[in-house]
């Protein structure tokens, strides 16, 4: 018996397109293709498999009137009562830590200006990953450096109304840093009324008039940046699998892709405002659907992807990253009772009642308060009788 053609397999799936997603065409061309050079396939049994793809792919479906949200919120709220309150160390560091668990899941949901612990994985090009001494090199550029990292010893002068630092020579060695290039950076930071002298590894800044001033001196003085990103404290440099990969405590996500050898396609940061305001909102969904599944899947709970780009596309279907809460999602629902059923009850009720709202009771929760059947499954059908006759609308 003679097979098909590699090329009538490949017309008769793609007519499928359309139909099934396009990622289900090309797995079922590449299965079938090299089905065909094992043994050969009939026309029928082509159609067979078409047709059994077609059907597999319909009963995977949600099925009109299914209440989708309200599975979603229960696959994800019954493994996040499992999940534990510690934190574990980050991706096999030892010196870098992260929130995980649920104070991670709980912070994802609410979308928090600056995550607890932020983080980046910044990804290098050749030939900066296959090189451990220029991917460090990489790491020292991106490592922010103040004066207080340099400092051995601080000394305030009451006398002379002047502040004395010590720098540490190895941390200068360390860090690439010398004196007079600590000078320059200060004076330009402080200004030229700052009076600075350096004699060796110390430096002498006078510029106060009064105690309170040389404290205040003090505290800018060892703030102020050297060298490095800013917000990013500390850099960590692993080998994965065949590349050099850089992992960094804290997060400057534009700096870090403005970087000659860092790879922008890969490089990521868990914060996800910063992904929305420089990549955009889709950008921003996608890292909300990767944060909340590895977070699920570190604690061992398995959750169908689909529920989570569900509550995914609820926060960002209006171009911004909301939090599902009751200054986001929640609270923003077109139903005075649905708001109201969700937190401060009574200031919901009293301000709808100021302004004239009306409710007209087509969602979920409305329908159950006031004794209404809810709008989905079977509830999401009504039966007209016309002339005898019963008509589903």
């Amino acid at each position: 018996m003679t097979g098909v053609s590699p090329e009538t397999i490949r017309s008769e799936v793609r007519k499928l397109r359309g139909e099934v997603p396009d990622s289900v065409v090309e797995e079922l061309e590449r299965t079938l293709l090299r089905v065909g050079k094992e043994r050969a396939i009939t026309a029928e049994a082509l159609q067979r498999v078409i047709e059994a793809v077609k059907e597999a792919h319909l009963s995977s479906l949600v099925e009109p009137g299914e209440a989708v949200g309200t599975v979603a919120a229960q696959s994800i709220g019954e493994p996040g009562t499992q999940m534990t309150l510690r934190t574990f160390h980050y991706a096999g560091v030892a010196e870098l830590n992260v929130t995980l668990g649920l104070p991670r899941l709980i912070e994802i949901l609410d979308t928090r200006r600056t995550p607890s612990a932020a983080l980046m994985t910044v990804y290098l090009e050749p030939p900066y990953s296959k090189d451990k001494d220029k991917a460090r090199a990489i790491a020292q550029e991106i490592e922010m450096t103040t004066v207080e990292d340099l400092i051995s010893e601080m000394e305030t002068d009451l006398m002379n109304m002047q502040l004395l630092l010590s720098l540490s020579r190895s941390r200068l060695r360390q860090k690439e840093l010398t004196p007079s290039k600590v000078k320059e950076v200060l004076s330009r930071e402080l200004g030229p009324k700052v009076e600075i002298n350096v004699e060796e590894t110390k430096l002498r800044i006078k510029a106060a008039e009064s105690l309170s001033e040389l404290r205040r001196l003090a505290a800018r003085v060892r703030k102020i940046k050297l060298k490095g990103v800013k917000d990013v404290t500390k850099v960590v440099v692993k080998k994965e699998g065949e590349e050099w990969v850089i992992y960094t405590e804290g997060s400057n996500f534009a700096e870090i892709l403005k970087m000659k050898g860092v790879d922008k396609k890969r490089t990521t940061t868990n914060n996800i405002r910063e992904i929305e305001e420089i990549l955009g909102i889709e950008a921003a969904r996608n890292a909300l659907i990767r944060e909340m599944s590895s977070t699920l899947r570190e604690q061992g709970l398995e959750v169908d992807i689909r529920h989570i780009m569900l509550v995914a596309d609820m926060m960002t279907v209006k171009g911004e990253v909301r939090q599902i809460g009751r200054h986001g999602v929640s609270g923003e629902k077109s139903s005075v009772l649905a708001r109201a059923a969700f937190e401060i009850t009574l200031k919901h009720l009293l301000e709808a009642s100021l302004r004239g709202e009306e409710d007209r009771l087509r969602g979920v929760t409305e329908s159950i308060i006031t004794g209404n059947p809810i709008p989905l499954g079977t509830g999401s059908v009504r039966l007209v009788m016309q002339g005898g006759r019963s008509e589903r609308e």
